[in-house]
């Protein structure tokens, strides 16, 4: 695989504290992208906001305005670990669907070819840009607009199960899932836009623990632990 979009739950960066960032737990990340990197593979990222915001938990809060919220916390996080990125050797980029002054640049398809070419990891912050879209879409979104070869989903939870393994000791994982499953059965890996997106264009998903030793680096080889969705 040439190109892959990672998503990275805001939750998993917080590590134990539940909230903001834990700083080693994004540079055993950053270590992990830096294999991926070096070895040829270009990769764009999309940060949830939710280890600064839960805009949907407010009933006070607009529902517009608890989105920007949400947007602006994906801003921050990318921002922040972009820089731990380049401080383990790599170079980077964040864009944005909006004008942020001078701390991002404006996302455009051929702008992040280009900063792929110049062997940059890219960071697409912000969401869509839209409210009522969350960053499961915009994860979709952008690695469909770059042609990503597949999407890898690093979460606090280590793979698609049919059941809710938290309040289900019992919950099965599986190992391969169709898109056309997970529709059906609604096993929520990602959101209902972003699960109808990937069956659309063929978008296929590795789900898996961040947690889990070097699981970025395993779900591009054969040692993957986790679930693939196939499309």
């Amino acid at each position: 695989m040439k190109r892959v979009l990672l998503k990275l739950s805001g939750e998993a960066l917080a590590g134990d504290k539940h909230q903001g960032f834990d700083e080693p737990t994004v540079t055993v990340v950053a270590k992990q992208v830096k294999k991926l990197v070096d070895s040829g593979v270009e990769v764009g990222i999309v940060i949830g906001g939710g280890n600064f915001w839960r805009g949907r938990s407010s009933e006070t809060i607009d529902r517009t305005k608890a989105d920007q919220i949400g947007m602006l916390a994906t801003v921050m996080n990318c921002i922040y670990v972009s820089e731990i990125f380049r401080s383990v050797g790599m170079k980077t980029a964040v864009m944005t669907p909006f004008e942020c002054g001078s701390m991002t640049k404006l996302f455009s398809k051929d702008r992040a070819n280009k900063y792929f070419e110049h062997g940059m990891v890219c960071f697409f912050a912000g969401g869509t840009g839209h409210p009522y879209f969350s960053t499961d879409t915009a994860t979709v979104l952008r690695a469909i607009e770059i042609e990503a070869d597949v999407i890898l989903l690093a979460k606090a939870i280590d793979g698609v199960y049919d059941s809710d393994p938290k309040t289900n000791p019992n919950a099965k994982r599986y190992d391969e899932v169709s898109i056309q499953e997970v529709l059906d059965k609604k096993l929520a890996v990602v959101d209902l836009t972003a699960t109808i997106m990937c069956m659309e264009n063929k978008m296929p998903m590795y789900v898996f623990g961040l947690n889990e030793e070097d699981s970025i680096v395993k779900a591009m080889s054969g040692e993957f632990n986790g679930t693939k969705v196939t499309v």
